[in-house]
């Protein structure tokens, strides 16, 4: 089933918004929204209304977004807005087509987001990121090879409503279904962020003994398949398909978690959501997983995966050195999924975290972010919130 809206739609969900600002004309601007709406309406609107001096950092939402009002999911077309009233600070935007080399691709955005800021060879205080899912690693390293690692880098992989490939990125002048847009910020006040999952590790574990890229052919010696199947005891994947089977909604409570750093002698596991598995027992994953990578089978729930999000954005706020202002929050698009019934609850939880500062939520298909400020990385199954002060 394929769901779309007409261009009333979009144009209506684009006036009601813009009809909240009035008169500000913000210094940045965000929108995301599900990929049903009209990307060409909701730019022309915007740029009628703006002109194209005010960066415009569009892309997909699975579904919708949510704010302090709660998640707009219902009808698979919920659209949302963020605008940044900072005369004081700088920002811009960049945006390409990934093509055969996303690397190149994210590095061209970034320089080009740099100069509209003004900020060329500088290194903003943090960026904000959408690109269409699949090669998230080579973009990440693409933007921090032209403003180094140290530079926080927090987004999400753009998404559709059924993982069919309808997601894309935009901007005032731009739209690119296979594309990445890049957002320099440099806010006058302070800003903080935080990347969590909301799953925990259970005493199972391996290591990757044969990969290629995302995927993963054996686990300790023998068939990844078999493996993750024994390891959930035969709820995933319990025998081979004989097509390629796609696994998404079945693992969603049972991801591998990879350790990367560790917190007072904690592990901090960053996830990777099994995706698809295939004839020959190897298992395709949202994410790259390396050779001698350790594997941890994850669990997770509706209820840590309702309270998390709450918990990132308290944890975004208590590292903010000024009353905040406002916020952006990433929600994994899957696990959205796996608890739409509680995303209300979800929303509730991150609105009271922010004190009723207005944010806004995107569902993504990947999910990027600083592990513990310092290491970029691209997982599954995550949350991101960065906090703004006044």
């Amino acid at each position: 089933m394929k769901i779309s809206t007409s261009n009333e739609v979009t144009e209506v969900a684009i006036a009601n918004v813009l009809a909240k600002l009035g008169d500000v004309k913000p210094s940045f601007l965000v929108l995301h929204m599900a990929a049903t709406h009209n990307a060409d309406v909701a730019r022309s609107l915007l740029t009628s209304k703006f002109d194209n001096s005010i960066p415009i950092h569009g892309g997909t939402s699975c579904l919708g977004v949510m704010t302090g009002d709660g998640a707009s999911i219902e009808d698979s077309c919920g659209l949302g807005i963020a605008t940044f009233e900072d005369i004081d600070g700088d920002f811009g935007t960049g945006i390409a087509d990934l093509g055969d080399d996303p690397f190149a691709a994210a590095a061209r955005a970034t320089r080009a987001a740099l100069t509209q800021a003004a900020k060329d060879g500088e290194a903003p205080e943090l960026i904000w990121l959408t690109a269409a899912p699949g090669a998230e690693e080579a973009v990440l390293s693409g933007v921090e090879s032209v403003v180094c690692k140290d530079c926080r880098i927090v987004g999400g992989s753009a998404a559709d409503n059924s993982i069919s490939g309808d997601w894309f990125v935009f901007d005032g002048v731009e739209k690119h279904g296979n594309g990445v847009i890049v957002s320099v910020m440099f806010p006058s006040g302070s800003c903080s962020s935080a990347y969590q999952s909301g799953y925990a590790p259970t005493k199972t574990s391996g290591v990757a003994t044969k990969t290629e890229g995302r995927r993963v052919f054996e686990i300790d010696g023998a068939p990844a398949r078999q493996v993750y199947a024994n390891w959930t005891g035969g709820a995933v994947c319990p025998s081979s398909p004989a097509e390629p089977e796609a696994i998404l909604a079945a693992s969603t409570f049972s991801p591998l978690g990879r350790p990367s750093a560790e917190v007072a002698d904690v592990p901090f596991f960053l996830l990777a959501h099994p995706a698809t598995v295939y004839p020959d027992d190897s298992v395709e994953f949202f994410a790259d997983i390396e050779e001698g990578e350790e594997l941890h089978l994850m669990t997770g729930g509706i209820e840590s995966l309702t309270a998390r999000a709450g918990r990132v954005a308290a944890q975004a706020v208590e590292q903010t050195e000024e009353s905040v202002a406002g916020a952006l929050v990433i929600y994994c698009g899957g696990c959205m999924l796996a608890v739409q019934d509680h995303m209300d609850g979800v929303a509730s939880g991150i609105d009271k975290a922010l004190n009723g500062a207005p944010f806004l939520g995107v569902f993504t298909f990947g999910e990027q972010g600083p592990v513990l400020n310092c290491d970029n990385r691209n997982g599954n199954l995550m949350i991101s919130c960065i906090t703004f002060g006044s």
